[in-house]
This record gives C-alpha cells, structure tokens and sequence, in this order.
C-alpha cells in the first residue's frame, strides 16, 4: 500500500510526539521510514510553512519528505498530488483528518484514513516490530499484551489509580 501523508497533522496525532518540538519532523520521518521496511510500502509525507531555503523533497529510502514552502500548504500539495497520479491515485492512501484533503481523496478515487487511525496502525505495527526484534531472552509481545500496550498509550487511554 501507498500513503501520502499529511505530516504536521499526524504528528498531533501520535503519542510521544508534539508539533512544539524541534525536531518534530525528523522524528516523524524516522518512525514512518521503520514503518515503510515492514512491507512494501511508498510514503509521501507532507510538511507545511518550509523557510526559504528549507522547502523542496528529501528522500529518506520509501519514504519521500515534501517540505512545502510558506507560501503555500501541505494541503494544496497533496491535492496536487492526487492529480498527478491521476488513476493510479487507486493504489494510495491519503492520511489526513482535514476534511477538504479527504473529499480530493475522494474525488481522486484514493482511499482515506484519518490521521489518528495511521497512527494507531503505526503504533501498533511498530510495537510488532519490536516484539519480533526482542532480545532471544525476552518472549514477543503476544497479540493480547500489544492491545493492551495500544490501550494504554492512546490518548485518554486506560491508566492504573497509581499514575
């Protein structure tokens, strides 16, 4: 599967990272870069308000960073995308929660996932990723215990009395 990516509003969406960090982008990058090598994946990922100098497209292995400049946003980039794909849009997905991207999802025949779905599906198949990766001493994480970890960790998730 295919995903073009709205990246500033995924990253409101996935636990451990903020827009008000610094690095916030690079730290998307690298988790969607270990999520794109569990499967044939293509990830186009969307940031807006690039400085001067700063926007243009940085490729890090399946994974392609548009950094769009100010002038412009990653909204309009990613409809721009959906028309250059034209009928291959069919084998992509567009990650975003804005409504205006989802309906130019539509339109294109791509399919749509919110953003806060993507990030539950990549939280969860990161936590996989290092079940399967665990040290020989250590058990994987079963399915069960994933959920559980999913569970705890998404917002408003379920916290012991102790925290």
């Amino acid at each position: 599967m295919n995903y073009l990516i709205d990246g500033h509003n995924l990253i409101a969406h996935f636990p451990g990272l903020s827009l008000r960090m610094p690095d916030d982008e690079q730290a998307l990058i690298e988790l969607l870069v270990r999520f794109s090598q569990t499967g044939r994946k293509r990830l186009e990922v969307f940031f807006d308000g690039a400085p001067a100098g700063q926007a243009g497209e940085r490729s890090f292995g399946r994974v392609r960073a548009h950094f769009v400049p100010y002038t412009s946003t990653a909204d309009e980039a990613i409809r721009s995308a959906l028309h250059h794909l034209r009928g291959a849009s069919r084998a992509w997905v567009v990650v975003s929660s804005d409504r205006s991207v989802q309906a130019a999802a539509h339109e294109a025949h791509a399919q749509v996932m919110r953003a806060q779905d993507f990030a539950d599906l990549l939280q969860a198949s990161l936590l996989l990723e290092a079940g399967r990766e665990a040290p020989p001493d250590e058990a994987p994480l079963s399915d069960e215990e994933v959920r559980q970890w999913l569970e705890l960790f998404k917002p408003g998730g379920k916290r012991s009395k102790r925290d």
